[in-house]
Parts: C-alpha cells; structure tokens; sequence
C-alpha cells in the first residue's frame, strides 16, 4: 500500500472525516486531500509529521 492508501487506511480506522482529520491534525483541509489522494506525492516533513500525530502513527510508519 502507498502513502496516501496507509493515511486513508488509518483514518477511517479512526472514523475520521477529512475535514475533521484535518482539524485535528491542523494541516489545510485542500493539502490533506491532496496527500490522501496522491496529487501531492512526497509532502513536506512537518505536514507528514502532523498528519502522523494525529492517526498516533510514527512517521516511519506512513512511509514504509
């Protein structure tokens, strides 16, 4: 599975709407989407980081 499939993966496993994902992991509703669908295909570390934090995931995780 690819990045953006583990995030979703890991969202909806958390019951998570995109929006309220968003809030939680304080990253831009429209750059969280882009992630999740892979338009943005290697996002910054600090935005890999939030999004991490808030599914409680460590980073390496999402990038394996």
């Amino acid at each position: 599975m690819n990045k953006s499939g583990k995030i979703k993966a890991l969202r909806l496993e958390l019951k998570l709407s995109q929006d309220e994902f968003a809030r939680k992991a304080n990253v831009p509703y429209a750059t969280l989407t882009k992630v999740e669908t892979g338009v943005i295909k290697n996002p910054f570390v600090y935005i890999v980081a939030k999004i991490a934090k808030a599914l409680k995931a460590s980073i390496e995780d999402l990038l394996k």
